[in-house]
């Protein structure tokens, strides 16, 4: 009859198979809060307004909750301290007359504008004595800005992009200034105003789409 030999077990590092198992739950933690970081990111932005080009319904240092995939849905991956910045959009949606926009200032896309779509791709755009026209029919504005005496155009927006104005008419660096904006600098629409708490609210949307594009 053979003999087993009882060989003894194995001892095992309890403290170190510990430790690894705390640090991998641990990157695991950071790895799942990074993804629902650039998730989040990806789908809503908050935007702090600096200036009064949007008085009276916007004012300095309030902030707001951006929808990113209102009109152009993308990939957006941001590491402002190793200078990384990656942007890939694609454009399904077109703005609508009134809504209030967050785009890319064109002239230096490190920073970041707010102002109100007035005209559409392919429309006239004229402001005389302080009223916007839009292909020669004068524009109802039910969010009430403060007027501007300065007259402007007529214009004829491009294709592809809008037409932006801020509602605080004589404090407003505009397309009036530097012309319509491409649509793919748009970062999203405003949505909701968080702080201060006093300002809370959902931005309100208007139905002034009843001027039709020019053909």
């Amino acid at each position: 009859m053979r003999r087993r030999h009882n060989l003894p077990a194995r001892a095992e590092p309890v403290g170190e198979r510990s430790v690894l198992s705390a640090i991998w739950e641990f990157v695991q933690t950071i790895l799942l809060a990074l993804a629902l970081f650039f998730l989040i990111r990806n789908v809503v932005q908050n935007f702090r307004i600096d200036g009064i080009s949007m008085e009276p319904n916007f004012h300095n240092g309030q902030f707001l909750i951006v929808n990113r995939f209102a009109y152009c849905p993308g990939l957006h991956f941001e590491v402002p301290l190793l200078r990384i910045k990656l942007n890939k959009t694609w454009c399904l949606n077109q703005p609508q007359r009134g809504d209030v926009v967050v785009f890319e200032y064109p002239l230096d896309t490190s920073r970041d504008f707010i102002k109100r779509v007035i005209a559409l791709p392919g429309e006239t755009v004229e402001v005389k004595n302080g009223q916007v026209y839009v292909n020669g029919t004068l524009m109802p504005e039910p969010f009430g800005p403060n007027p501007s005496g300065r007259n402007y155009g007529p214009l004829k927006v491009p294709p592809d992009t809008v037409f932006v104005m801020g509602d605080n008419r004589n404090n407003s660096s505009d397309s009036r200034v530097w012309g319509p904006l491409p649509q793919r600098d748009i970062i999203g629409e405003a949505i909701l105003s968080y702080w201060p708490p006093q300002s809370w609210a959902i931005v309100p949307q208007y139905d002034l789409n009843s001027l039709s594009a020019a053909d």
